[in-house]
């Protein structure tokens, strides 16, 4: 299952406009649109867990596709390299490098699926692609089309994100379609925040909790592609159109379209992890985050777990580890009921 961080109905609407000075990046849309078709139609399966060597320390490779769909590419950058000059292969190494980091310091976890699997990535993906996934073994950047999208390796809660999806992939293994989609993006939009925040060294109230921020070009009226504090605010152009995440179950999207709504409905989880955070202050990964780790990892989640079976988990996690009635526990019930989902 490949998961890719702008959702097909952002690049509709860019795929649909007239403007002429965003031709190129209509045309690159649709491309993007014809090259995650046959992705799109794989609905509700786990992803599949490939069988890697694996090494006890960091190991990064970095290919670049030079600007075709061949994967993996031409190596270019392997671990223990210099710089090579070029940005998107020296922000993917660094990326790369800050996300095991982050979960080898905050969390003990070595790499995605805590067993070394060495951290695989492509750049100059494709022509001037508006993406940027996880394949299930490997992440992959496009380079943006200049006209609403910069390059992908820009944002590191981007490089984030995808690299949890491959956490996700080794633990939970949420099934991609429907609330466990959702939950499935929410997880690495949560964890993506926070691989920037612990290397900004932000607390709560300095994060900006954007997912995707520096991406979109000038021409665009919008910060990010998602937030997590304000799920809806994230954009709002002419072009575009308004961000259109629900903060609350009382707006939850019923649609078959972008796997059941999963970069949809995502902004209702991702706005329960940030009331939490939010209530607990500090730096967000040490109590909220080590909760949703705790409940990810716990091994006892279905890979179909709804929105309350989550919120419940959630609950559980916090009571286990900082007690029945902590500070911890109530911000996490308090959080789930404030955006509609009693566990």
């Amino acid at each position: 299952m490949r998961c890719s961080i702008v959702p097909p109905y952002l690049l509709l609407r860019i795929a649909e406009t007239q403007e002429p000075r965003l031709a190129g990046a209509a045309a690159a849309a649709r491309r993007a649109l014809l090259h995650d078709i046959p992705v799109r139609t794989l609905r509700g399966v786990a992803a599949e867990r490939p069988e890697s060597p694996r090494s006890p320390g960091l190991d990064r490779t970095i290919c670049t596709a030079d600007h075709t769909e061949t994967l993996p590419g031409r190596v270019v950058r392997a671990e223990g390299d210099g710089p090579t000059g070029d940005n998107a292969t020296d922000e993917a190494y660094d990326g790369f490098g800050h996300t095991d980091s982050f979960f080898r310091s905050a969390y003990s976890r070595a790499s995605v699926d805590n067993a070394g699997l060495p951290l695989e990535g492509t750049v100059h993906y494709g022509d001037a692609y508006d993406n940027a996934f996880w394949n299930g073994a490997r992440m992959v950047f496009g380079d943006g089309d200049g006209e609403v999208f910069n390059r992908f390796t820009l944002s590191l809660s981007v490089i984030g994100h995808e690299l949890v999806h491959g956490m996700t992939q080794y633990t939970t293994n949420l099934i991609y379609q429907g609330q466990s989609g959702a939950l499935n993006e929410s997880v690495s939009d949560v964890f993506g925040a926070l691989v920037e925040q612990y290397t900004a060294h932000q607390t709560t109230d300095d994060a900006s909790w954007l997912i995707g921020e520096g991406l979109f070009t000038d021409l665009v009226q919008g910060t990010a592609i998602r937030s997590l504090k304000a799920p809806g605010t994230a954009y709002d152009d002419d072009v575009l159109g308004k961000d259109p995440q629900p903060d609350h179950m009382d707006a939850f999207i019923n649609t078959t379209d972008d796997n059941g709504g999963v970069h949809l409905n995502s902004g209702i989880p991702n706005r329960a992890f940030y009331l939490t955070a939010s209530s607990l202050g500090g730096f967000a990964w040490e109590r909220a985050g080590q909760i949703w780790y705790d409940t990810i990892t716990a091994g006892t989640l279905p890979a179909d777990s709804d929105f309350a079976r989550f919120a419940a988990a959630t609950a559980d996690a916090a009571s286990a580890r900082f007690g029945n009635g902590s500070a911890e526990h109530l911000a996490v019930t308090t959080a789930w009921q404030t955006v509609g989902v009693r566990p």
